[in-house]
C-alpha cells in the first residue's frame, strides 16, 4: 500500500513538475518563434432555407449565373470608378466627351465577344449586380457617361432580350436578389452588404 501511496505521489507531483509552456513554431517570413498561430476569421452562416426540391434547383442554377456574371460587374464598377476620376480631373465638356468615347470603344473591343456569350438570365442578373456595385442603374451610367440617345438605344436593343437596363438590384423585396445577396456572401466574393441608394459615382 506504501509503494502505491508513493507512486501516486510522485506521478502527481511530476505532473504538476511540467511548466505550461508550448512547443514554439517559426512561420515562414518570421525570424521570432510564436507559441501560437493566428488564424484568419472564418463566417459559419446558418444552412439556406429553401422550401422545396424547385427551388434548391432554382437556387444552384442562380448560383452557378451569379458566379459567372460577378467578375464583370465587378470590373465594370472599377473601371466606372476610374472613368469618374479621369472625368473629374478634365475642364472641357469636349474633352470629357471624347475620353467617355475613347472608354467606351475600348471596353467594347475588350467585353463584346464574351459578354455576347451570356445567356439572356445572366444579363439580366449582371444588370442587377452593376446596380448593386456602383448604386447606378446600367441606363443612368450610359446615360450620365456617354449620352440620353445612347442610352436609350442599349435599353431598346437590351428590351429585345428581354433584359431591362433600369434594373434595380432590391434584396428586400426581390426574393431573386436576397438569394444573389445570399450567394455572394457564401461563396466569398463580398463582405460588404448592398445599401439602398448608395451612390458611388
Amino acid at each position: 500500500m506504501k509503494w502505491t501511496s508513493s507512486f501516486l505521489y510522485l506521478f502527481v507531483m511530476s505532473i504538476y513538475a511540467q511548466t505550461d509552456s508550448l512547443p514554439m513554431v517559426i512561420l515562414p517570413g518570421e525570424k521570432t518563434p510564436q507559441s501560437y498561430i493566428g488564424l484568419d476569421e472564418v463566417v459559419v452562416y446558418q444552412p439556406v432555407k429553401l422550401n422545396s426540391y424547385e427551388e434548391m434547383k432554382k437556387y444552384m442554377l442562380l448560383r452557378r449565373r451569379v458566379i459567372k456574371v460577378y467578375p464583370y460587374a465587378e470590373l465594370a464598377s472599377e473601371r466606372f470608378v476610374t472613368l469618374k476620376e479621369r472625368l473629374d480631373r478634365m475642364d472641357s465638356r469636349r474633352q470629357k466627351k471624347r475620353y467617355a468615347k475613347m472608354i467606351e470603344k475600348y471596353l467594347e473591343g475588350e467585353f463584346s465577344e464574351e459578354l455576347k456569350k451570356l445567356t439572356r438570365k445572366e444579363g439580366q442578373i449582371l444588370v442587377k449586380l452593376i446596380h448593386r456595385e456602383t448604386g447606378i442603374t446600367t441606363h443612368a451610367l450610359v446615360k450620365t457617361y456617354r449620352n440620353g440617345l445612347r442610352a436609350s438605344v442599349y435599353q431598346f436593343t437590351a428590351k429585345l432580350f428581354d433584359i431591362d437596363l433600369k434594373t434595380e438590384f432590391n434584396p428586400s423585396e426581390v426574393q431573386e436578389d436576397m438569394w444573389i445577396e445570399d450567394i455572394l456572401f457564401r461563396s466569398g466574393l463580398t463582405t460588404t452588404y448592398f445599401e439602398e441608394n448608395p451612390e458611388k459615382f
